[in-house]
């Protein structure tokens, strides 16, 4: 009898133990979307409650319609500035299923009900009437004066013609991560209109193809990041109007860079007043009672995935952000936290955990459905797991066992830098750990490699140039200026990030600003610090200042961006290992065409220093961290061919190079002839 074993089994034999469990998760996804499809006939159709609840204009009916699911509220009613905040005046009546309807119709409500209108609905439970923001709200506004949040009608007119962008699939992503509101140098929140006029060029001209986009969805406090989601269909009204937003994708796309957003389905805010929380009374509805449904790290409300209604609104979600405003993808945040009741907080040491130590199956088959939801709308889009769990099949198709992610973040690696900068001295550092933490990855297994994020910026940490250079930064980065500390500090951001981009992943993501070292850390105005947007900007005039050194790190960025798509590295999966040499810090290692040695050594710089090359034949120099347009200290001859020869004891052709301290060396071997 043929056993059905799935796909990521037979590519990991590791998995054999768990290969049931795995057909079960499958199993669960398949039953869950049957149903799904019985309710709506398909995934797609069941994915457009964002056009029925909430506000959606009837052409037939010539009005509008409000509906809100609320199934143990005893009566809704709509206020709002067309009936003079009336609380009472117009009631909502329940249909079925606990959906709730009210309909306004344009004979009477034409001049009135308009588009701007501001809107509450009170819900009236067993305890008590509040007022609360409509669930399906796309647009909700504060007031300056009263820190009051209010929703808004918001007709869209947004001509998206000519705007036919599709990501290439066969490209690989050079993703740089934005957030709006930080993106300028002035001591206030950003725009959206500010970063499509002065931001995106900027990207562009490193050579970047993919921008992500943190904290759209609208969150009531600001210092969240965007992680305290209340109004999952609105963007934030902070940067400007959704027209504002759908411009800047736009602009993006004329400019080939594919925009994808960063959607919090991971949890949300407690917050009454403004989100979901206790909506109809019932204590839950959209969540789950008691202590399964609040995350204790983060102080939020955890969704229960198993519910129907639950699983159509965050479908919804992805399918309103995909087709209203063109995103290009999503990367899914707390993605490891999700998937687990314990929220990825143990070791994992064997299949078994990953399966059955407390799995939250509801929250995997969400996870299922919302690959298999994108792919059906937009199949160029791109998903992206945020998960530190490593769990097995998350980036492998639906089909073969998985759950349909297109990539995973290496989250591993900007811990690892931070980590090696804090406890150990350089003289210290180990090249065959940083090897295996840079490889450290399942073939098949598209991971997304960064030296740093948002993430190593927030308050309490530093970024990588500061961990580096410190007080330092402050006076000692004019180009005349000779300091150690920033020599080291150049030499080394330069070498951990082309480290990083040439073995960590099949893809390459960077934070704002940390191309050129941008100093301190993120801290977002709040009290602790009186408000202060002095550390919640981004200061793009020290890069465009010739006098300092910080053009340095961003000269060689956008050359390691252009080097490694030219030589088209990522179509290699892994990097072959040529040479380790602990005594010396240096390792060398090919990855498509290409040959790169690094030499993290403090001081030891070795002339004639030989190394084994799988081809003969003639190299050249194509990149060199030392080079003078990168801060260097340009002791290597940039027009130097080396020439293999062959070495008789090893049986193995090698290159002599000068292979100097704090250097990372790139040779391209040339076509024969190319000297003549």
């Amino acid at each position: 009898m043929k056993v059905n074993v799935p796909e990521i089994v037979k590519m990991d034999p590791w998995l054999i133990p768990v290969a049931e469990d795995i057909k079960l998760r499958h199993r669960r996804f398949v039953n869950r979307l049957s149903c799904i499809e019985e309710i709506a006939g398909n995934i797609s159709k069941f994915a457009n409650a964002y056009k029925f609840f909430g506000f959606n204009y009837s052409a037939q009916k010539r009005g509008w319609f409000y509906r809100e699911w609320a199934p143990n509220a005893l009566q809704l009613w709509l206020a709002g500035d067309f009936n003079q905040w009336d609380p009472y005046a117009h009631p909502l009546t329940r249909i079925q299923n606990g959906v709730w309807e009210l309909f306004l119709d344009d004979k009477t409500y034409k001049n009135t009900f308009v588009h701007g209108s501001k809107l509450k609905t009170y819900v009236q439970t067993h305890e008590t009437i509040r007022a609360r923001i409509p669930a399906y709200i796309r647009r909700v506004i504060q007031d300056e004066i009263t820190k009051d949040y209010t929703g808004q009608l918001w007709i869209d007119k947004y001509d998206w013609e000519n705007d036919n962008f599709v990501p290439d699939l066969e490209k690989k992503l050079f993703i740089y991560e934005c957030h709006v509101g930080m993106a300028q140098e002035k001591p206030a929140v950003g725009s959206y209109t500010e970063f499509t006029r002065n931001i995106l060029p900027k990207i562009k001209g490193l050579g970047y193809n993919a921008i992500q986009l943190m904290a759209i969805q609208e969150h009531p406090y600001y210092g969240s990041f965007g992680y305290h989601v209340a109004n999952f269909f609105a963007p934030s009204s902070r940067f400007g109007t959704p027209e504002e937003l759908k411009d800047l994708i736009k602009t993006a796309h004329a400019m080939g860079i594919s925009v994808i957003m960063d959607i919090v389905h991971s949890h949300t805010v407690k917050n009454i007043n403004e989100g979901l929380n206790d909506f109809d009374g019932s204590g839950n509805l959209y969540f789950h009672p008691g202590e399964r449904g609040i995350h204790p790290q983060w102080d939020s409300l955890l969704f229960d995935y198993g519910r129907t209604e639950v699983l159509q609104f965050l479908l919804s979600n992805i399918k309103y952000w995909l087709k209203e405003f063109h995103f290009d993808g999503f990367r899914f945040d707390g993605v490891g936290s999700m998937m687990y009741f314990h929220h990825g907080n143990i070791t994992f040491t064997s299949p078994e955990q990953y399966f059955r130590d407390g799995v939250e199956w509801d929250a995997i088959t969400y996870l299922q459905l919302a690959n298999h939801l994108i792919n059906k709308i937009k199949p160029s889009a791109i998903t992206i797991a945020e998960d530190v769990t490593g769990m097995p099949g998350l980036s492998a198709p639906i089909k073969s066992g998985g759950l349909g992610f297109d990539y995973r973040l290496g989250m591993g690696i900007p811990d690892f830098w931070i980590k090696l900068l804090k406890e150990y001295r350089d003289e210290d550092w180990n090249m065959g750990e940083m090897w295996a933490v840079m490889t450290n990855r399942l073939p098949g297994v598209k991971t997304i490699a960064y030296a740093e994020s948002h993430d190593q910026a927030m308050v309490g940490d530093k970024t990588l140039a500061f961990w580096l250079m410190d007080k330092e930064m402050y006076w000692h980065m004019g180009v005349d200026d000779s300091n150690i500390i920033i020599d080291r500090g150049i030499a080394l951001h330069k070498m951990i990030r082309l480290f990083t981009i040439a073995l960590g992943g099949e893809a390459y993501l960077n934070f704002m600003g940390n191309e050129f070292g941008h100093p301190e850390w993120i801290d977002f105005p709040r009290e602790g610090n009186d408000w202060s947007f002095q550390y919640s900007r981004r200061q793009w005039s020290l890069v465009d200042n010739e006098a300092l050194k910080y053009k340095f790190l961003n000269n060689f960025d956008k050359k390691m961006i252009e080097t490694i798509k030219k030589y088209r590295v990522f179509e290699d999966e892994f990097a072959n290992q040529l040479f380790v040499d602990e005594h010396n810090k240096t390792i060398a290692f090919s990855r498509g065409a290409l040959i790169f040695v690094f030499n993290f050594h403090p001081f030891n710089s070795i002339f004639d220093y030989r190394f084994p090359v799988r081809d003969s034949g003639d190299y050249h120099l194509i990149l060199n961290t030392d080079s003078g347009e990168f801060g260097g200290q340009g002791r290597i001859d940039q027009k130097m061919i080396y020439t293999s020869w062959f070495n008789s004891e090893t049986e193995r052709p090698e290159l002599r190079i000068y292979n100097t301290n704090r250097t990372a060396q790139v040779f391209s071997r040339m076509p024969l002839n190319a000297k003549q």
